[in-house]
């Protein structure tokens, strides 16, 4: 049954384009399987080594800087944080498997269950993995819920896999690479708050934290928080089609106490009012004195 499944319905991208999957392939995908089990029971149990033997360099390194940028302690805050256990593969049908270069997306079909309570219905799981010197590695994962897709469902539970066949669901062939390590927890928590309805708004600050924001209202935290002194905002900013070109925009960075009882701290507000005209791109800046660094920590 399983080895029908695995030459009816999964492809390996091909530089000449997709092929039915030899079966010897199907050894490449059982051993992505145990890959992907070895990395969940390590969060399940906690197991810091074994987590951390299973995950992508380059997720590792993206997880200390979030927590590290936070001043949270690794990889303690990562098992603490978790709000679901990572769903289990075995009652998963597999839809497509594809591979380019050292990345691999597999695409999985069926009840995804969080452990969160309730009745999971069929639903869409990918997962990502990079080779590295030492092997196959866990590198994220992206769930796809139909509930507001139903025909795709039913698509899918025809056997009709077309919706998977989008470039979402492609591996890149490149191993991505966050811009810095951070080397410990930085000094001051930092966040950038965006408001762009009908726009495109890209950050990037103290040139090393990048942040995008389309059409959205949302808060990030900095990459290597903030600084003493001089601080920088380079940003650009463009418009979507369809949207409003007068609508307000905000762009804020705000420093988080540690205090209790101390409110977050505006250092830099860049705000356009209905109507008025905006700047494209351009380049703002703040200053961390003495007298806010007290305020934080």
């Amino acid at each position: 049954m399983f080895r029908t499944l695995l030459i009816s319905c999964i492809l390996i991208q091909m530089s000449s384009g997709q092929v039915p999957i030899a079966k010897n392939d199907a050894k490449l995908v059982q051993h992505l399987r145990q890959v992907y089990s070895g990395w969940r029971a390590a969060v399940i149990q906690k197991d810091a080594a074994s987590w951390q033997r299973y995950t992508a360099t380059n997720q590792l390194t993206s997880i200390k800087n979030r927590l590290w940028s936070e001043r949270r302690r690794f990889p303690e805050a990562f098992f603490a944080g978790l709000p679901a256990i990572p769903p289990d593969l075995a009652t998963l049908k597999v839809l497509r498997l594809r591979v380019k270069g050292p990345t691999v997306k597999a695409v999985y079909f069926g009840k995804v269950d969080f452990g969160v309570g309730g009745k999971p219905s069929e639903n869409i799981l990918t997962i990502s993995y990079v080779q590295e010197r030492s092997g196959w590695k866990y590198n994220g994962s992206q769930f796809v819920n139909l509930s507001a897709l139903p025909d795709v469902r039913k698509e899918i539970l025809a056997g009709n896999f077309k919706y998977v066949d989008q470039p979402d669901f492609q591996p890149t062939g490149k191993t991505e690479k966050p811009p810095i390590a951070l080397r410990g927890p930085v000094k001051y928590i930092a966040k950038a708050y965006v408001f762009c309805p009908g726009r495109e708004v890209k950050l990037l600050v103290n040139k090393i934290s990048p942040h995008t924001y389309q059409n959205t209202k949302r808060a990030d935290v900095i990459l290597g928080g903030a600084s003493d002194g001089n601080n920088e905002v380079q940003f650009t900013v463009k418009d979507i089609p369809g949207g409003d070109p007068k609508a307000p925009m905000t762009i804020r960075i705000y420093l988080m106490s540690e205090i209790q009882g101390q409110k977050p701290i505006k250092a830099l507000e860049y705000q356009v009012i209905d109507g008025q005209d905006l700047e494209k791109s351009g380049i703002k800046r703040f200053v961390l004195t003495p007298n806010i660094a007290k305020k934080l920590r």
